[in-house]
């Protein structure tokens, strides 16, 4: 998508983003995503999340990208929790990918993972894994993107509408750069 533009965003830069963030949340719950709110989500719910992730965003353990439109509107995003264990600086898990679902199909999900995943690299972040609902589309799409599934659990978390379902966990192991 042309004029498309990726952003980390910096802990200090955060409130520009966070209209946006509660916009494409509440998108993403209201077209059936299961990330963690009910169809009934308020954002309210939206911004309590926020706030717990800032003190991630502050200290490093947590990154968060978005894609913005030439206009500046949020499109989509999606973030990296960084392993803090001494034993497990290897590994990060990909949470919440999400892309407005009026631009979805247009190669933003492609580009945001592209761009974390180049960043995980470069903070040696080797091992990435997620988890996403069992049979759904976005299985295909981390599929594509070379994430291998591993299984998954039953009546692991309910979607908006209150039915619990399956997950499927996925990783992807990096290429390691020449020393």
């Amino acid at each position: 998508m042309s004029n498309l533009t990726i952003t980390r965003v910096a802990a200090d830069d955060f409130e520009r983003y966070r209209p946006g963030l509660a916009e494409l949340l509440m998108d993403a719950v209201r077209h059936g995503a299961s990330v963690g709110f009910l169809a009934d989500m308020h954002v309210s719910e939206a911004n309590a999340l926020f706030d717990r992730y800032l003190p991630g965003l502050h200290d490093g353990s947590r990154l968060l990208w978005v894609a913005e439109a030439g206009g500046g509107r949020v499109l989509g995003s999606v973030q990296l929790a960084l392993c803090q264990d001494r034993n497990g600086l290897n590994r990060a898990e990909v949470q919440k990918l999400l892309v407005l679902s009026s631009a979805r199909r247009r190669g933003i999900a492609r580009q945001l993972m592209q761009r974390m995943e180049g960043e995980a690299q470069e903070l040696q972040r080797g091992l990435l894994y997620l988890d996403t609902e069992a049979g759904c589309p976005a299985e295909k799409f981390y599929q594509a993107m070379g994430y291998t599934c591993i299984g998954g659990m039953p009546d692991y978390a309910c979607g908006p509408d209150g039915v619990y379902r399956a997950n499927a966990i996925y990783y992807k192991t990096l290429s390691r750069r020449a020393s």
